[in-house]
């Protein structure tokens, strides 16, 4: 989520959102998220039209409808379905609150112990953004202007945000790397994840349970009406766009003999004959030792053993030319290694490192190439150049046309673009109407698309990896709908049938489970019902299976490490297909007292999670000293109001 954030403020776009949810990353992200701090509740001292006071300070109502508005616009660039009531929902709207708390209880503790932070360290936060920089790669102050205009925003605003998260990540960023666990404290942790528990569960198939008579067309209707939302269409939106690829302007990347003559003369140098060697050479620090080097590689012995014999290490260079070879050492070296035969030691010879001793291991020439040789390797390069070069002039006088607020079908005609207009797609790229499955290429245009607005110009985005990019607009928004019963009328009649069988596998369930509890055996009690199940089995396994599988542990093993001893419970299995009875037999105790690599796990495990936990008991404390008090009803009418704009987060 990080790299998100840090994606988000290279857009102008989210410049703002950076801003205003610098909290965030200081807290949630970097310091392990607070929000699950919960707020002292109860309204007094609270004016009526504040949701919260945190100490001297009061949270305002549009304050925080406000930042929950920008945070749920930053989270659904990442997640283009994201919606209001979803955000509210999933507890968006109770985080963001709690973020605005804890930030501004931090900055009122961090003023009161004599912190301060400087207008210039704010003015380099506010520089420091990318997407606030002009041409010249500085600040530019009139885009800063224009951003805060187009979000409605103050400069006193953003640098009263951008201070009070800076206190906010000076109190809490330093507790964040704390990794030290005494050994003694992940004891009882170690033992815990070496217990061992056994049981036994039984399967009950809802495929071999009778569902009863068939439905009415009343139950189909009834079924239908409270599982709307399973046939509902999310939202679609129309994509209208033009691709420009390298294949758009090849007629204009063809080189003409002309630019692949001029080409060879200017790289003549290149294509002229030339010779490279292979040379082995290695530097001495004084003339003498060289010299003693340089007579054993005359004698017969390698220069690679000769030097190893010294302390020394030689190097080779393979298949280089003179000038480069010079630039590796000096003109004075090359100058008597290229002259030398091969098989020849040079040196020692005086560099400004010490002393060069080197040996000419091979030599190939290399002959002339003719403008015939090479025409096909200078026109490939050219037209390689000239097509990146054509795609930049299109993509700049379309980024221009856009500038000044042209549209779509002006940008078409103009540069004789064939426009694409997709049917509704889904936000994964899905036309819910086609059986067909989403392309891939068409990816970063629809969620170009649902990024958009109604009223949105068009954008550019970028298409594959050769250069190529598209123009792309917003067609139309068709909202989130339930498909009219008519129309899966066999969906739903097949729906609520497989319903019934659930409901009565879940009952039958029951009643094995009510015979567990009462002593009957588990095996037993299922062959009680009559019906084709599975046998029961034993299942076998230690707590520390629950965090081994990445995937995270079948729901049966985390259910079973959650019962007491001899006691049974029931469970839905995976996709609705039936029911499982769980039975814990026995319980076996771990002990890590002198297991020291259960130990070392444990003290691993718990060193990932302490400096999180520091932070939230950090910012529990430094709360409860500061003062908060929420108004229950003030909150509430700002979740309704936000929850009343039908969804769409504007």
């Amino acid at each position: 989520m990080l790299a998100f954030f840090r994606r988000l403020t290279h857009s102008r776009v989210g410049v703002i959102i950076t801003f205003l949810v610098l909290g965030v990353i200081a807290l949630a992200f970097a310091a392990g998220d607070v929000t699950g701090l919960s707020s002292m509740t109860g309204g007094a001292g609270i004016t009526g039209g504040d949701v919260a006071k945190v100490g001297k300070s009061d949270v305002t109502a549009n304050q925080l409808k406000t930042q929950a508005q920008t945070e749920m616009e930053g989270f659904r660039q990442q997640q283009p379905t994201l919606d209001m009531a979803t955000f509210v929902n999933q507890g968006g709207f109770d985080g963001t609150l709690d973020r605005i708390i804890s930030s501004m209880a931090l900055e009122q503790f961090g003023r009161a112990q004599g912190m301060v932070v400087s207008k210039r360290a704010i003015d380099g936060q506010i520089a420091s953004i990318p997407a606030l920089q002009g041409p010249t790669g500085k600040f530019d102050e009139n885009l800063y202007r224009q951003v805060l205009a187009q979000r409605k925003l103050t400069d006193a605003q953003i640098r009263s945000d951008i201070e009070r998260d800076t206190f906010a990540q000076q109190l809490t960023v330093p507790s964040t790397g704390a990794t030290q666990v005494a050994s003694q404290l992940a004891l009882p942790y170690a033992s815990l994840l070496l217990e061992k528990r056994t049981g036994t569960i039984g399967f009950i198939p809802a495929a071999v349970v009778p569902a009863g008579p068939a439905p009415s067309e009343a139950d189909v209707n009834t079924f239908y009406q409270r599982n709307i939302a399973r046939y509902t269409v999310p939202e679609r939106r129309v994509v209208r766009y033009a691709i420009i690829t390298p294949e758009s302007v090849k007629a204009q990347a063809v080189p003409t003999d002309a630019e692949i003559a001029k080409t060879y003369q200017q790289d003549s140098a290149r294509y002229a004959a030339t010779e490279k060697r292979d040379v082995t050479q290695v530097v001495v620090a004084d003339q003498a030792g060289a010299a003693a080097i340089a007579a054993k590689v005359k004698g017969g012995t390698s220069l690679a053993d000769a030097a190893r014999g010294a302390g020394l290490e030689a190097s080779t260079q393979a298949g280089v030319e003179k000038a480069a070879y010079a630039g590796t050492t000096s003109a004075q070296v090359a100058e008597a290694v290229f002259a030398a035969a091969n098989g020849t030691v040079i040196g020692p010879v005086r560099t400004l490192l010490g002393w060069t001793v080197a040996k000419v291991d091979k030599i190939e020439k290399v002959a002339a190439r003719s403008l015939d040789q090479v025409r096909g390797e200078i026109a490939a390069a050219l037209g390689i150049r000239k097509s990146a070069e054509a795609l930049s002039a299109i993509h700049d006088k379309i980024d221009d046309s856009l500038s000044n607020n042209a549209t779509f079908d002006e940008v078409i005609a103009d540069q004789k673009l064939q426009p694409v207009t997709t049917p509704a797609l889904t936000a994964n790229g899905v036309d819910p109407d086609a059986a067909t499955k989403p392309d891939p290429a068409l990816a970063p245009l629809v969620a170009a698309a649902f990024q958009a607005a109604d009223g949105d110009g068009p954008q550019l985005v970028q298409v594959g990896t050769d250069g190529g990019f598209a123009v792309v607009a917003l067609g139309r928004v068709v909202r989130s709908a339930p498909r009219p019963l008519a129309q899966v009328r066999a969906v739903v009649l097949k729906d609520v049938t497989a319903d019934r069988a659930r409901q009565a596998a879940r009952r039958v369930a029951g009643e094995v489970l009510a015979r567990i509890n009462k002593g009957m055996p588990i095996q037993q009690s299922l062959a009680q019902t009559k019906l084709p199940m599975p046998p029961a089995r034993t299942l076998t396994a230690a707590r520390a299976q629950l965090a081994a599988d990445p995937r995270g542990a079948p729901p049966a093993l985390v259910l079973m490490f959650s019962m007491a001893p001899n006691t049974a419970k029931t469970l839905a299995a995976p996709d609705d297909s039936g029911w499982f009875v769980i039975k814990l037999d026995s319980v076996q105790s771990g002990n890590a007292t002198g297991n020291d690599a259960a130990i070392k796990a444990g003290r691993g495990n718990i060193a990932r999670s302490v400096g999180r936990e520091y932070v939230e008991q950090f910012a529990k404390a430094v709360r409860a000293d500061v003062g908060v008090k929420t108004n229950p009803a003030a909150l509430a009418r700002v979740r309704a109001d936000l929850l009343g704009q039908g969804g769409s987060g504007n």
